[in-house]
């Protein structure tokens, strides 16, 4: 099932996304939920994020180009990172460029969405508490990044974490390629099996440290090839099944 979040008629409503009809729902889309029975076409809305995460997560350098490349021990402590709510973005909407650098890339992510309240999971318990998946941008501003590592500047500007199109609640995430294409161009085109933390190890590993609730979104890294961009690139990043999150970068505009 396809879950949306959509502008119509001024309104922020959701749905379900039937080929090219959304079926309006309301209620909790974690618990409890009805149809409305109001029925839209798709071009007649603006797709926003599909939901307003209570808190986003992400994991840092988390894919080899090749599976020889895979570590035979994994670390201990994986590297994770917050970024903001008010960072997210959804389809179409523009990535601002923050003043004062050139410096920001993309990096196209699957992105897990926690349905409901999680704490100490075995990794064989993980997917029952994982409402769906879409996927991400986790933008970056390497220029902003601490001397000592810690990333959180660089990752955290408004508009650096478009989600979307949709949450896919019935994707296998086993068996997809995490893409991104820059001006049409294929940059990014890799399996899961390329991440060094697996999906159920990470979120796992992030429950023995933190209660994790419904509407939690989790970055699950980014494959081998994100670039730096201009202003005026369009950036596309894929999952099979979950669809397209298209935005384009736009300069900060000077006051």
């Amino acid at each position: 099932m396809k879950f949306v979040r959509y502008s119509a008629d001024s309104d922020v409503c959701q749905g379900v996304l039937l080929d090219s009809e959304i079926k309006e729902i309301n209620g909790n889309l974690f618990s409890e939920w009805e149809y409305t029975g109001r029925v839209l076409n798709v071009s007649e809305v603006q797709l926003l994020a599909p939901l307003r995460p209570n808190q986003i997560i992400g994991i840092g350098a988390n894919f080899v180009a090749d599976q020889r490349d895979l570590p035979e021990v994994l670390p201990d402590i994986p590297v994770f990172f917050f970024k903001p709510v008010s960072s997210v973005i959804g389809p179409d909407e523009k990535i601002v460029i923050p003043a004062g650098t050139e410096e920001v890339k993309f990096e196209s992510e699957l992105a897990v969405v926690i349905g409901k309240e999680a704490k100490n999971l075995s990794e064989d318990e993980v997917l029952d508490h994982v409402f769906g998946y879409t996927v991400g941008n986790d933008v970056t501003a390497p220029a902003f990044f601490h001397g000592d590592g810690h990333w959180t500047i660089g990752k955290s500007f408004d508009t650096f974490t478009p989600l979307g199109p949709v949450i896919e609640t019935e994707l296998n995430p086993f068996t997809v390629n995490v893409q991104a294409r820059l001006n049409g161009e294929l940059k990014q085109d890799s399996p899961l099996d390329l991440m060094i933390i697996p999906i159920k190890r990470m979120i796992s590993y992030l429950s023995t440290v933190m209660t994790l609730k419904e509407g939690d979104v989790i970055l699950t890294g980014s494959p081998v090839g994100a670039e730096f961009v201009k202003a005026g690139s369009v950036i596309e990043c894929s999952i099979e099944g979950i669809g397209t999150l298209r935005n384009s970068f736009s300069e900060a505009v000077r006051v």
